[in-house]
Order: structure tokens, then C-alpha cells, then sequence
């Protein structure tokens, strides 16, 4: 049986940092949804709101971005067309942590 994240290479989406991250050289932007009631995407836009950056949201609904430190928008996308959008500085050497009710 196979996966979603089957042969992608991305981690494993939790709360907990993945082993080996080191923050001192990282911004960090993750989070948990929640009342998405299924399916949900986190999509990270830059200061000017491009694109750059989307992951599907865990079955636990954590998401993260590891990103370059400034000012960021997540947009949650969830079913029936709900999406919230977070603004969010990122810090080197720092998790931001969100909390997202859809």
C-alpha cells in the first residue's frame, strides 16, 4: 500500500521539529488547523502575496514552511471553498506558531 507522501522526500508533518533542523540557520513557519473537517492545503505568499509555497495540511492538521526571514502570508484552504489567510513575521533562529480555526 502507498501513501500521499510516498517518494515525495518531505517530512513527516508534525508538531515536533524534524531531527537534525537547526534553528540557527532556519525561520521556521508552522501550524495547526483546525475544524477543516477534511482535505486542507497551506499555501505560503510572500510580502507582495506571490506564490510560494504550498503543502497539504497533515491529518492532524500541521502544516510547515521553512522560509526566509520577513513578513509572509498562510493561506488555509480547506473544503467548501473556506480559506483564512495568517500574516506572519518569520525569525532566524525561531519557530513561529500558528493556530488556524476554518
Amino acid at each position: 500500500m502507498t501513501t500521499p507522501m510516498d517518494g515525495c522526500g518531505a517530512p513527516e508533518q508534525t508538531v515536533a521539529l524534524p531531527a537534525g533542523i537547526d534553528l540557527s540557520s532556519q525561520a521556521v513557519i508552522q501550524g495547526v488547523v483546525t475544524g477543516s473537517g477534511g482535505p486542507a492545503y497551506a499555501r505560503l505568499l510572500d510580502h507582495s502575496g506571490e506564490f510560494t509555497g504550498e503543502v497539504v495540511v497533515s491529518d492532524e492538521g500541521v502544516f510547515r514552511f521553512f522560509a526566509a526571514p520577513g513578513d509572509w502570508t498562510v493561506r488555509i484552504i480547506a473544503g467548501g471553498g473556506v480559506t483564512r489567510d495568517v500574516k506572519v513575521e518569520a525569525k532566524l533562529g525561531e519557530v513561529a506558531q500558528l493556530a488556524v480555526a476554518v
